[in-house]
């Protein structure tokens, strides 16, 4: 039995109807941007229109479940005006017959519909005036005739507007190929031998009529769609969603100039997520109202492509809010929207996890370390706090705390800990880092839960520590410190292997440890006068030069009478398997010589004192040194060098050292069994 597609359903939808759910055809599809959108026609068997699918909508067409000649059924839809066309966009259908024949002969629908004007022949225009002739009084007008009566303006009646005749547009003989044709007299009427047809043109109202109509504003309040079906192809929408993420302000500075932003995550009832981002003006109309946990509407917004860089959601847009929209918090809970939304992975799914990837996981806390204040790139203080993390997958990791998490939320579990309590944590959003080994470290949108009531998640991984879980014994798949600067899973070299294995030539620096030896340490130029000036909370640290009897430095164009002088140590470094040079700033420096380069460099030269400057260089060499180095090749000239640099310099903890060497032949004799039972 053929299919009966809905008669009309182009028109219909084009006049504003959003709940017909048509039954349609797919005449054609194409797939179209970077973004993997698909446009398709839909048919109703006598019309046809251009229709946008959204996103969701995608794995259909990937599938093959909607193609060419597919009969669907758009359950959920909208028409929209892009670029003086309307399109539709389809924001839910279903597959009705997945193959068929193309049903009618389908036109495109264009702007006025099936109701637009075709051109006439000529005919028509020679009966017209015909019937404008009798129309003067010449003869009855037939009453298949359309006549187009002449009007004067001087002999309208002002006082009644409402008997002015309806008059065609211009436009509408604009169409036809001659639109002023000559009358030959023998064509004409006998009575009006001279008869000469013009084109009329389009009416223009009386004066007091221009202007006076009111102009009705669309007031009714926007639509309320989910999240998953938002797309830019919509005029007006409206979402419902919770807070489950709201960001610090940031500033930032560009090409445009200086600004701030911040940014927030919503959850609607569907379990659709998208990101919301406010900048200066709005910030400031919205960031106090924004809380975590709340509910609200929010409509008026423009959405772009999300950065996926920046944005883990799983959301193709992201919102940004202008003057224009509004925010209303829903003071009534809405019990169908979820406080968040997890997908838990166990701890050993973290160890394969590519670095910088956003994920969730729920565990036991097992040990959390004082809060410490380290110093960022950009010159500003934070804090940091380390607590590590265990579930049943007999795994535990490393979870690092940043900002203001370290003093609200550390600080809670360091007292749980402290009275013998140990909580369970749920780390929504955690960022896996691949720095000697795997660790999670909070972002601005991840949410620390401390043993959550309403997770079953929550209850398993209880249940299972409280049955035998707290002595079960887990392996870290992060860096554990041990004394004597040893890590559990630090990559131990020896200097003939940075050469062999060819460390510091890839895209990234290599990271390793070498137990050496200082050999020799050059004393010609052991460090270099530095800027003392301070940018922000860190030191310029810049080389300065001399200006007369003052300093200045280049880079914060300023002068001062004194330097700080800061260590540029070259050293050379030994064990048994070879020799190699390093070079060493002013931490690791001051940890080989044991005293700083200001104080080293006025004993060599304003004291005068060489044979107390040469002590304490001999003192340094040939002493045994734990040496975390960052390998890396740099381009010097036009000469690839790699370049050897000591991050840290430990002296040897002999009895961690022996433990380490201890373990190494364990695991090698076992290996030598191994080998000789097969």
């Amino acid at each position: 039995m053929p299919v009966q597609l809905t008669p009309n359903a182009v028109p219909i939808i084009n006049g504003g109807d959003v709940n017909l759910k048509p039954l349609m055809q797919v005449t054609d599809v194409k797939l179209i941007g970077s973004q993997e959108r698909y446009r398709f026609l839909l048919s109703d068997g006598v019309w046809a229109q251009h229709t946008m699918a959204a996103t969701q909508l995608n794995e259909l067409f990937k599938t093959g479940q909607v193609r060419k000649g597919s009969v669907v059924q758009l359950t959920e839809y909208i028409c929209s005006k892009v670029q003086n066309r309307k399109i539709i966009v389809a924001l839910n259908m279903e597959t009705i017959v997945l193959d068929s024949e193309i049903i009618g002969n389908p036109k495109q629908y264009g702007e006025s519909g099936p109701t637009a004007q075709t051109a006439l022949p000529k005919d028509n225009f020679q009966q017209s005036a015909y019937g404008n002739n009798h129309m003067m009084g010449q003869g009855p007008v037939p009453k298949w005739q359309n006549p187009r009566p002449s009007f004067h303006p001087e002999n309208s009646v002002p006082s009644m507007p409402s008997a002015r005749p309806t008059y065609q547009s211009e436009s509408f003989y604009n169409n036809v190929p001659n639109p002023r044709p000559t009358f030959r007299p023998e064509m004409s009427a006998p009575s009006v031998p001279n008869f000469r047809a013009t084109v009329q043109p389009s009416y223009q109202p009386p004066p007091q009529y221009k202007n006076h109509g009111t102009v009705f504003k669309n007031e009714a309040p926007a639509r309320i769609i989910p999240i998953n079906a938002l797309n830019p192809y919509q005029g007006r929408w409206a979402i419902k969603a919770r807070v489950t993420a709201k960001g610090d302000q940031r500033r930032y500075n560009n090409a445009r100039g200086d600004g701030k932003v911040f940014s927030f995550d919503l959850l609607d009832s569907e379990g659709g997520e998208i990101r919301v981002t406010c900048f200066n003006a709005v910030l400031d109309r919205f960031y106090d109202i924004i809380e975590v946990g709340r509910v609200y509407l929010i409509s008026k917004g423009s959405l772009k492509p999300a950065q996926k860089n920046f944005n883990h959601l799983k959301s193709d847009w992201e919102i940004t809010l202008d003057a224009s929209s509004t925010v209303e918090l829903c003071p009534d809970e809405d019990g169908s929207i979820p406080d968040q939304l997890f997908d838990f992975r166990p701890i050993s799914a973290v160890e394969s996890a590519e670095s910088n990837s956003i994920l969730d996981v729920i565990g036991i806390v097992t040990s959390v370390n004082p809060s410490t204040t380290i110093l960022r790139k950009n010159g500003m203080e934070t804090q940091r706090r380390i607590l590590h993390l265990k579930d049943w997958s007999g795994m535990s990791v490393e979870i690092t705390l940043w900002g203001e998490v370290c003093n609200r939320e550390g600080q809670r579990l360091e007292k749980l800990l402290a009275s013998g309590v140990f909580p369970v944590l749920a780390v929504k959003a955690g960022k896996v880092n691949d720095f000697s080994g795997k660790s999670i470290g909070t972002i601005h949108s991840t949410r620390l839960y401390i043993n959550p009531p309403d997770l079953p998640e929550a209850r398993q991984v209880r249940d299972w520590f409280d049955r035998g879980g707290k002595d079960a014994a887990s392996v870290s798949i992060s860096k554990e410190f041990m004394p004597g600067g040893v890590t559990k899973n630090e990559i131990r070299k020896t200097v003939s292997q940075i050469k062999d294995e060819g460390l510091g030539r890839s895209d990234k620096p290599d990271w390793v440890t070498v137990r050496a030896t200082i050999s020799f340490i050059k004393t010609d130029s052991f460090c270099y006068t530095a800027c003392p000036l301070m940018i922000g909370d860190r030191q310029c640290s810049k080389k300065v030069s001399r200006s007369g009897d003052r300093w200045q430095c280049d880079r914060c164009n300023q002068e001062f009478e004194e330097c700080d002088y800061r260590y540029l140590l070259q050293a050379q470094i030994q064990d048994s398997t070879g020799l190699t040079w390093v070079t060493a700033f002013q931490e690791s420096g001051a940890e080989i010589l044991g005293c700083t380069a200001k104080e080293l460099y006025f004993l060599k030269n304003d004291g005068q004192d060489e044979e107390k400057f040469a002590d304490i260089v001999r003192s340094s060499i040939f002493n045994h040194f734990m040496l975390k180095l960052k390998i890396k090749e740099e381009l010097y000239g036009d000469e690839q060098r790699v370049k050897i640099t000591v991050v840290k310099a430990d002296t040897v903890n002999y009895s961690a050292e022996s433990r380490y060497m201890l373990d190494v032949i364990s695991k090698l004799s076992r290996c030598f069994f191994w080998v000789l039972s097969i």
